[in-house]
């Protein structure tokens, strides 16, 4: 016999797939567009830490610190109006630097959507050019898969933060919806041939070169150190990116960006054969983008698992759409 569905708050939902998604920590601005959440966290005071911050930039920024500290998505929940607008520098900045972020956001009623209601924001069309992906949820029972969405889209393929609007009233209704299961992240593997073209492009180089940006774990940090260090070939770091690798490594030659060695530059610019593995090549890295253009034959290719990153900003000799990490465990393993 199956058993009875139980009644539940939208909130408490919301904070039942928090647990589901093993979250222990929740950075906040206490409102009260969102009030069954912060109900029904206290309820589970035990299991879920609650942070609370003077200031919604400051909660999501914590919360962006979390994620990268521990590679997993990092979540926080804001008022509505200007709780949102104070968040979203943060929610820019980790879609600038694939942060994982789930961002839940208070709203006003259902009733008055579209009405210019007090510190009523339209959050679809607000974060759209800002988060990597947005969604309003319009009732209760849909909750369940919308937090489940919410922290499969942050992790998968490159991160970044994604946004939910909560109603208030959907927070506060009833719902017998049962749990939606746990994603796990796609993270995507090169293909055999393109790590044999990879390798085969690095053995031909003179001055081969690793630049390497995006997110890495213990074991791909590992894996790009083996490699690296098996071929002798210089590593520099992306903008932002100075942990990826050790800076006390045999390999390891410094970082592009702002206020890099001019040794460092001169190193990337002497290079024959580039291999980017999970850097975008933004303007911070590339110097407003001159990096590269001063006409010299060299090998590009760029390693990244978004697609419409790669030839974005400079037109590689070899696209490879994977993760960089899975990239460096494949080398690493040849």
């Amino acid at each position: 016999m199956s058993a009875t569905p139980v009644a539940s708050s939208g909130g408490a939902c919301v904070v039942r797939a928090l647990l589901d998604h093993a979250v222990d920590t929740v950075f906040c601005v206490p409102g009260e567009s969102y009030l069954p959440v912060l109900d029904a966290l206290y309820d589970v005071r035990d299991r879920i830490r609650l942070v609370s911050a003077r200031h919604e930039s400051g909660a999501a920024f914590m919360a962006s610190a979390a994620a990268r500290l521990r590679g997993r998505p990092g979540v926080v929940f804001v008022t509505r109006g200007p709780g949102a607008t104070n968040a979203s520098i943060a929610v820019h900045v980790a879609r600038q630097g694939s942060i994982p972020l789930v961002v839940g956001v208070g709203q006003v009623a259902r009733a008055s959507l579209g009405r210019e209601a007090f510190q009523e924001v339209d959050y679809l069309r607000y974060f759209a050019p800002l988060a990597k992906h947005v969604e309003q949820v319009m009732h209760a029972d849909e909750l369940p898969g919308a937090m489940t969405r919410a922290f499969h889209l942050a992790a998968s393929g490159r991160p970044g933060p994604v946004v939910l609007a909560l109603p208030e009233d959907v927070l506060g209704e009833t719902t017998t919806a049962g749990a939606v299961a746990p994603l796990a992240p796609v993270v995507s593997a090169p293909a055999a041939d393109d790590v044999e073209r990879v390798c085969a492009l690095l053995g031909a180089a003179e001055r081969p070169l690793l630049v390497v940006g995006g997110n890495w774990n213990d074991a791909d940090c590992g894996a790009l150190q083996a490699f690296a260090a098996a071929n002798a070939i210089p590593v520099m770091t992306a903008f932002r990116r100075q942990d990826v690798f050790d800076n006390a490594h045999s390999c390891a030659a410094g970082f592009l960006g702002y206020s890099q060695h001019a040794a460092a530059a001169g190193l990337a610019e002497q290079a024959d054969c580039v291999v980017v593995l999970g850097a975008r090549l933004d303007d911070p890295t590339t110097g407003g983008y001159t990096l590269w253009r001063d006409g010299r034959r060299r090998t590009l290719v760029h390693v990244h698992p978004a697609v419409e990153v790669l030839g974005r900003n400079y037109v590689p000799d070899l696209a490879v759409l994977a993760d960089a990490g899975a990239t460096a465990q494949a080398l690493a393993a040849r």
